[in-house]
């Protein structure tokens, strides 16, 4: 029998199919990396921007409250607890109380309130009923930042200078005349504000 010439249908060879399918699992594999890539890069963006919104909404609150600031002291039974109150040392008490004005939207009263940082490396508002309360009153406490390694208060006094205690004698005004904030969250990053407050 005499072979066919030329018009017969040639088929693809088994090299030319194992080239094909390895040129399209390469294209695969790298398509796959590609979006693995690109939703590891928006999943990082999404808790960044969730991370910096909790950061901005401290900063509110915390410049809401000490703009409101106000210079009476705070009398119980025994004592009279000063107007603003920062202390140097991080302990289980409050690192900053002091009394605030009610707001101008009428939407809470005056009320003693304080921060500091907690143990589990929160930053905590606490919140007591009123400006005079009693001894044993327990204030309420709400966590405004959590993974916060370092919480610094500074106060400016008459001479402009920067003091770590308010007040540090009698004779200092009720209220400094600005606090400077300082955190450090847990990924290292460092944030100062200055507050000017009315003193």
């Amino acid at each position: 029998m005499k072979p066919m010439s030329g018009t017969a249908a040639r088929g693809f060879t088994l090299i030319e199919v194992l080239t094909a399918l390895l040129v399209l699992s390469l294209l695969a594999l790298m398509s796959y990396r590609g979006l693995s890539a690109v939703l590891d890069a928006r999943e990082h963006v999404r808790a960044e921007t969730e991370k910096w919104r909790r950061v901005a909404a401290f900063f509110v609150r915390f410049e809401r409250d000490v703009e409101l600031a106000s210079p009476r002291p705070v009398r119980s039974a025994t004592s009279t607890a000063p107007a603003w109150r920062g202390e140097t040392v991080a302990s289980s008490d409050v690192r900053l109380e002091f009394s605030r004005f009610a707001s101008s939207e009428g939407v809470d009263t005056a009320r003693r309130i304080g921060y500091r940082l907690n143990d589990e490396q929160e930053i905590e508002l606490w919140v007591w009923p009123g400006l005079d309360v009693a001894p044993d009153t327990v204030p309420a406490r709400y966590p405004l930042l959590a993974g916060v390694k370092l919480f610094e208060l500074q106060y400016l006094n008459s001479a402009l200078a920067w003091v770590d205690a308010w007040p540090l004698s009698p004779a200092d005004p009720p209220i400094p005349r600005a606090v400077r904030l300082r955190i450090v969250l847990g990924s290292d990053e460092e944030i100062v504000r200055v507050f000017a407050l009315r003193s």
